[in-house]
C-alpha cells in the first residue's frame, strides 16, 4: 500500500522522514523549500527550523518598526499642540500690551 500521509493522518510521525513545507504563490521566493527528496530531509528540516526560528525575530522587528512610526507621530502631534498653545499665549499677550497702551495714550 503507497498511499500518501495526510494532514491530520501523516505517513510518518518521525519529523525527519516528513516532508517541508513547501512555498505557496502568495510567498516570496525561497522562502521555503520548494523540492523534497529523502536524501535531503535533514537538511530540509534544519533549514524549515532556521526559517521558522527567524519568524518571531522578523514579526518583532516589524512591530518595533510600527511603534516607533507611532511615537515619532505621537511626539510630532504633541509639539504641534505645544506651538499651538504657546501662539495663542503670545496672541494673548500682545493684545494685553496693545490694550496697556491705549490707555496710557488716553489718559
Amino acid at each position: 500500500m503507497s498511499a500518501t500521509g495526510t494532514i491530520d493522518r501523516p505517513l510518518t510521525h518521525d519529523p525527519q522522514k516528513q516532508a517541508p513545507m513547501t512555498s505557496s504563490a502568495s510567498e516570496p521566493v525561497g522562502f521555503a523549500t520548494p523540492v523534497f527528496s529523502p536524501s535531503a530531509a535533514p537538511t530540509a528540516r534544519q533549514n524549515r527550523t532556521r526559517e521558522m526560528q527567524l519568524i518571531p525575530e522578523a514579526l518583532a522587528r516589524a512591530h518595533m518598526d510600527q511603534r516607533r512610526h507611532e511615537a515619532e507621530a505621537e511626539r510630532q502631534a504633541l509639539r504641534l499642540v505645544a506651538a499651538r498653545r504657546m501662539q495663542r499665549r503670545a496672541e494673548r499677550v500682545s493684545l494685553r500690551a496693545r490694550r496697556a497702551l491705549a490707555m496710557a495714550v488716553m489718559h
